[in-house]
């Protein structure tokens, strides 16, 4: 609320140059939370769903189908990648944080993921991983 009253006063174009040149901090979209539908399965499915989903190479060797929000908490044939709660030492994380070694690093053969699409991942698994 106080950052549009500021952005009004000092007038859309010049707030809007202020907030793209970073000397402003855009208002938080994620603020009020990540939710897996609305942050998370956007980006599986756009990043990640190609590969891992039946008959994707992906699922084929891992066994990790993210169609789903039980797909991803199921995890891979190796066991659960995501700890509710703990971005840091759930696998989930670290592949597509690139603290893995290369041959597991997620998207694999692929760009990786944007620094933005990794911290609403991060949110998401630090406040619950919840199916919301």
């Amino acid at each position: 609320m106080a950052l549009q009253r500021f952005l009004a006063r000092l007038g859309s174009a010049a707030g809007l140059a202020l907030l793209i040149s970073g000397a402003l901090p855009a208002a938080p979209v994620l603020a009020q939370g990540v939710t897996y539908s609305g942050d998370v399965l956007p980006i599986l499915q756009l990043r990640c769903l190609e590969c891992h989903q039946p008959g994707g190479e992906g699922y084929e060797k891992s066994g990790l189908d993210l169609r789903t929000y039980e797909g991803l908490m199921k995890g891979t044939k190796f066991g659960a990648i995501v700890v509710p709660g703990d971005a840091f030492t759930s696998n989930f994380i670290a592949m597509v944080d690139g603290r893995v070694a290369p041959p597991i690093r997620m998207p694999h053969n692929r760009n990786k993921l944007t620094h933005c699409e990794v911290d609403i991942f991060r949110r998401w698994v630090n406040q619950g991983a919840r199916n919301n």
